[in-house]
């Protein structure tokens, strides 16, 4: 027989996950976000409605913070939507640089607390008042977007690395510092995942890519695997040669997701509640991984641009098991 209080978690997860099923159509958006505030009478407000909007991943496990840390989290979320929509917005890398400059600003006022009004900066604002978080994370986040103007391919796996954890990692650093729960086994495992969700992002995104020019595989799989880059972005179907170079980096994306859940060994893969919200952003790129394997690897394959309808499911049962 199963315990009642089982019953009723089982209950209240599969009203949630049914709920959040129910949010948004699109998975995350490479728009560039909208900036009026016109009708949004708070920061915090416009801060979670930009992530609901465009980042339904995100949005989805925002709901398993504790009510107490969910502005936080939607304004730093907003932040690094702002930050990763930026050169999508642009028509010229120096319209890119000044949005830049504008947070590099914002930035620095916030911790002088006097920031801009704009309803993100805000938020960021509120958040820096009840939380330590460290001005040198958002300086590293607007740093690898500002590289990425410049250069959106890589020639090598290291590099494409470092920008992920200066982006998704450091994301994930400044909701540790948020939660209080800043620890070198928190940070390491978090470091791998920011590694693994940012790879799977690219991958699920590399038809939008493909279609703009870029090769978002690092050169040095793509030469290993003779990968004629011309041919993928003039006919926009996969290959054999495509796809062992799609396995190649979906091994490594996985081996980092691997990493990240062998630092709770100890605990027999347990998380401990109190960051396993931050933990739970793993399902959705795992199952971005496993689609991939499903479809032989084929970036291209339509279903990959479907939303996964068991997600909010899944989220819920690995943040109740504490698994991920």
């Amino acid at each position: 027989m199963v315990p009642l209080r089982q019953c009723h978690a089982t209950a209240h997860l599969a009203h949630l996950a049914r709920r959040l099923g129910r949010v948004g159509s699109k998975a995350f958006s490479t728009t560039p976000s909208v900036r009026s505030s016109a009708g949004i009478s708070e920061a915090a407000d416009y801060c979670k409605d930009l992530v609901r909007r465009h980042d339904y991943e995100a949005f989805l496990t925002s709901q398993l913070y504790p009510q107490l840390y969910r502005p936080g989290y939607y304004a730093i979320r907003a932040f690094y939507i702002e930050l990763a929509t930026i050169k999508e917005a642009v028509s010229h890398t120096t319209l890119g640089q000044g949005r830049l400059v504008f947070w590099r600003n914002a930035i620095k006022d916030i911790f002088k607390n006097v920031p801009p009004r704009h309803p993100v900066a805000i938020a960021l604002h509120k958040a820096t008042q009840t939380s330590h978080l460290a001005q040198y994370h958002f300086q590293r986040m607007i740093d690898a977007r500002e590289e990425e103007l410049f250069s959106s391919t890589h020639l090598t796996v290291e590099s494409m690395t470092a920008h992920a954890e200066s982006t998704a990692s450091t994301f994930f650093y400044l909701v540790l510092s948020m939660l209080r729960q800043e620890s070198a086994m928190f940070s390491h495992a978090a470091s791998h995942l920011g590694v693994a969700q940012s790879f799977a992002t690219f991958l699920r995104a590399f038809p939008f890519h493909a279609s703009r020019g870029v090769m978002v595989i690092p050169a040095e799989i793509t030469a290993k695997h003779g990968v004629n880059q011309q041919e993928v972005f003039s006919k926009r179907t996969t290959s054999k040669e495509l796809e062992d170079a799609v396995f190649e980096l979906a091994t490594i994306a996985n081996d980092n997701m691997i990493t990240a859940r062998e630092m709770f060994r100890e605990t027999g893969g347990k998380v401990p509640q109190a960051v396993m919200p931050l933990f739970c952003a793993a399902v959705p790129a795992t199952s971005i991984l496993t689609r991939l394997e499903s479809v032989n690897f084929d970036v291209f394959h339509p279903s990959l641009q479907d939303r996964d309808w068991r997600l909010p499911w899944r989220v819920y049962t690995s943040y109740y098991n504490r698994r991920f």
